[in-house]
């Protein structure tokens, strides 16, 4: 019997797993991806294990729902801090490792997590698109009707094409809904499918706004298909810096399944 957690960030959910005690096989690709399965698993854009880590209070190791492992989830990262405190590993702050690093986060008390986000150097800007990566890579595109876009037909195609192989994009459609305020809706690599949030495409956006012109503050409204989340940062010697992704990081249910 495995133990789990369920966390949600803006509709972004995970399977979390306590694995300090290295317990969990995370080299089954089939057994992750059973779990994340919404039939026949628990259900889940992505799995997360909390482990024992020698420079941080922790470490955070990301599955995709396909049973691979991925690239930095921004949301996995909000509610990884939200697991950890319900562990009682941490309090109000802390430090963790991930795959592109180290990070830095805080928690209140209504459980809103504001996640220390890498640096970002290069902003690519093509004919009609954005690309940067803000831990995992994001292709940013402006288009109207944001609403009734087809984002899984057009995010497919532009997730496999040739200009992102071999490992494809995630991918982001904006549409501007004011001053320093944006809707987004993603198309997820590992997912395979548009989600109800992505982090660190929510970041991608924010970043690639300011590059464009499209904002005069360091703080930006990002709405989401699951709710609201909001990107600040500074920007000093070309350099994107002490960029934040804030949110909300909710427990769900915790439970047990047979594996």
């Amino acid at each position: 019997m495995l133990s789990f957690w369920k966390y949600q960030g803006t509709g972004n959910d995970f399977v979390m797993i306590d694995n300090r005690q290295k317990t969990f096989d995370a080299s089954n690709v089939d057994l992750i991806a059973h779990l994340c399965d919404r039939r026949f698993g628990i259900g889940a854009d992505g799995l997360i294990l909390v482990e024992e880590d020698e420079k941080a209070d922790f470490k955070m190791v990301y599955f995709n729902s396909d049973g691979k492992e991925s690239t930095m989830c921004g949301n996995g990262g909000r509610c990884i801090v939200a697991f950890a405190k319900q562990l009682g590993i941490i309090h109000e702050e802390c430090h963790f490792t991930a795959i592109d690093g180290l990070h830095y986060a805080t928690i209140d008390q209504e459980h809103n997590v504001a996640l220390q986000m890498i640096d970002v150097m290069q902003i690519d800007r093509r004919e009609k698109s954005v690309f940067l990566n803000t831990g995992s890579p994001h292709h940013v595109e402006i288009v109207r009707d944001l609403m009734y876009f087809d984002v899984y037909k057009k995010g497919k195609q532009i997730r496999t094409s040739e200009t992102y192989a071999p490992k494809g994009t995630n991918v982001n459609f904006v549409e501007q809904e004011g001053p320093n305020h944006f809707r987004i809706r993603t198309f997820e690599r590992g997912v395979e499918d548009e989600t109800l949030s992505c982090g660190t495409g929510a970041t991608a956006v924010a970043l690639a706004m300011h590059d464009l012109g499209k904002i005069d503050q360091n703080e930006v409204r990002i709405d989401v298909e699951g709710g609201t989340l909001f990107v600040a940062f500074e920007y000093k010697n070309n350099t994107y810096q002490q960029v934040f992704l804030k949110g909300p990081a909710t427990f769900v249910f915790q439970g047990s399944i047979r594996i």
